[in-house]
């Protein structure tokens, strides 16, 4: 599926095109409707630049407690806790 969006709205904002790619996924993630990873890989951002984008606009990564308890088993898996 592809959007359109008409040149009068490109014209309207101060945005180039890929900055407002950026501003619409970091809506669909605020949103919780794809993952940082679809984020990163459709804007082409590292994980450091994801996050300093996030910051930037005074946002902060979705990072719950089952993320926490998943992360923690992942460590103790790799002998790493």
């Amino acid at each position: 599926m592809s959007v359109v969006v008409p040149d009068t709205i490109l014209e309207a904002t101060p945005l180039s095109e890929d900055e407002l790619k950026l501003e619409f996924a970091i809506l669909l993630y605020t949103t919780d409707k794809i993952s940082s990873g679809m984020v990163r890989s459709w804007t082409g951002l590292s994980v450091i630049e994801f996050q300093h984008q996030l910051a930037k606009r005074g946002l902060y990564l979705n990072y719950d407690v089952e993320d926490l308890a998943a992360d923690i088993e992942t460590l103790k898996a790799l002998d790493l806790l």
